[in-house]
């Protein structure tokens, strides 16, 4: 009976050690740039927000600009189903762009849904025309909020500490060298891309679904490996106590 007890012990903690592995880590917002976003450069960034939800969809997205690194050209794309509003800020320094004086800069752009929005399961990604961008930093931190149809509202703006996580981290662009010193690293304002469509997001969220299947395969399978290890132990036990 002891013997049996502590078989049962050992699949318990195995089973749930292996479920821990098994749970995905929380999604949040982020941003990544199509290509590269170089130091001087203009860049087409992708903001990426994922419904963390099972009983309400993603309404309405926020993300602020830093005014302590604040950028001459920020342009959305069109998203069907959503409605931008950009807001801009009187600078404290006026910025020199190509031998023009730009006194207010873009503080904050916001998506929000006319329609069903983000539902559970998808997310949607939002593109954005940005520049120039800074030469004396590595990154710039984009604090967004994330509010639900069930009015709960997330907001994804902590700063972690160099070795933590934060609970709700800030989405950070990361900056690169530019490519030719010249500070034409990425595309121009003038460049921005055609709307795009929504089914390239589902086939996204239907991948991410795929991956999470084969994830739960595959723990089933060591779950049911570790059994078949334990019920062969406890018979062999019961053989040579005989």
């Amino acid at each position: 009976m002891r013997t049996s007890a502590r078989l049962c012990t050992l699949v318990a903690a195995t089973a749930i050690g292996l479920m821990a592995v098994a749970t995905p880590a929380s999604a949040h917002v982020s941003v990544q740039p199509e290509g590269t976003a170089a130091r001087g450069g203009y860049a087409t960034v992708n903001v990426k927000v994922p419904n963390e939800r099972d009983n309400a969809s993603t309404v309405k997205v926020e993300m602020s600009l830093p005014t302590e690194h604040p950028l001459s050209s920020v342009m959305p794309q069109p998203v069907p189903g959503w409605e931008i509003e950009v807001t801009k800020a009187p600078l404290d320094k006026p910025l020199e762009v190509h031998g023009r004086k730009i006194t207010e800069a873009v503080s904050k752009v916001s998506w929000t849904a006319t329609g069903k929005g983000i539902e559970p399961g998808y997310f949607q990604k939002f593109p954005l025309s940005v520049g120039r961008l800074p030469e004396n930093t590595d990154q710039l931190v984009l604090k967004s909020v994330q509010t639900y149809s069930n009015k709960e509202v997330v907001r994804w703006i902590d700063v972690p500490e160099e070795g933590q996580e934060a609970e709700h981290p800030a989405p950070v662009l990361a900056l690169s060298a530019a490519d030719d010193g010249h500070g034409t690293a990425g595309p121009s304002p003038e460049a921005a891309p055609a709307p795009a469509a929504q089914d390239s997001d589902v086939k996204k969220a239907d991948g991410n679904g795929t991956d999470t299947t084969a994830r739960w395969l595959g723990i089933t399978g060591l779950l049911l490996g570790a059994l078949g290890i334990a019920a062969a132990l406890f018979t062999g036990r019961r053989r040579t106590d005989a």
